[in-house]
């Protein structure tokens, strides 16, 4: 399905709900882990995931979930500052340290400047790509951090249909 606005019926002023749309229709496995974003706009960007359905042989929350909370984060961003006609955005590195066990729902945060936003738009106007760094952290229920990741993604002019 193209990951455009129009065709998941979801206006492109709602960066949330465009996002969660994105998840459904263009990465259904990130949307069978129940992952969700619940804020999106300016900088900042959240998503959740619940612990039901997500646990692994330790009881424990599945590392590939934890992984893909957080690597989601960059489209988040993304779709709450560029128009997703002109550009899009891909991955080039996510790394993560899982730091201690996850045995509740987890929470993301991830956050970059408004000069770094502002820069990323003049440099993808003038050479048709530029690459960010985007950190993240994960808390449990009880605001503990269980893994942090840090991650290089690339805007691109161009939209991907």
């Amino acid at each position: 399905m193209p990951a455009d606005e129009s065709a998941m019926g979801v206006a492109t002023d709602d960066p949330v709900a465009l996002m969660n749309a994105v998840i459904e229709h263009v990465v259904p496995a990130m949307h069978q882990l129940g992952i969700r974003v619940v804020e999106s706009h300016g900088g900042r960007a959240v998503g959740v995931a619940p612990m039901a359905g997500n646990g692994n042989h330790l009881g424990t929350m599945y590392a590939g979930t934890l992984f893909s909370l957080a690597e989601m984060l960059g489209g988040a961003l993304f779709l709450a500052n560029f128009d997703m006609s002109l550009f899009h955005v891909t991955v080039k590195d996510v790394q993560i340290r899982y730091r201690r066990p996850a045995r509740s729902d987890v929470r993301a945060e991830a956050m970059l400047d408004t000069a770094t936003i502002e820069w990323l738009r003049r440099e993808a106007d003038a050479c048709g790509k530029a690459d960010f760094s985007l950190d993240a952290v994960i808390t449990d229920a009880d605001g503990e951090v269980v893994a942090t990741t840090q991650g290089t993604y690339q805007l691109r002019a161009g939209s991907v249909t």
